[in-house]
């Protein structure tokens, strides 16, 4: 959804995103940019990564497997202690 907001499309524009990235879902270069995904471990690393980078939080909106809007819960329990 959000990559038909055109405020997030300008935004990822100024970071190097094309209207090809964009479209039909987004590029697979735009998903490994902006999803984490894998694993429980492959995500931790991501989270770390923008922590050690100097983010003093970062936000977690885990998408759910079966599409529902709902957040995966267990997919924010399983990380909470990767939390700083």
């Amino acid at each position: 959804m959000y990559l038909a907001l055109p405020n997030y499309c300008r935004n990822l524009a100024r970071f190097g995103f094309g209207d090809s990235d964009v479209a039909g879902g987004g590029s697979d270069r735009l998903v490994d940019a902006v999803v984490a995904w894998g694993d429980e471990r492959r995500i931790e690393e991501r989270i770390r990564a923008h922590h050690d980078a100097g983010a003093d939080h970062v936000c977690i909106q885990p998408l759910n497997p079966q599409g529902s809007a709902k957040p995966d819960m267990h997919v924010l329990e399983a990380l909470a202690p990767a939390a700083p």
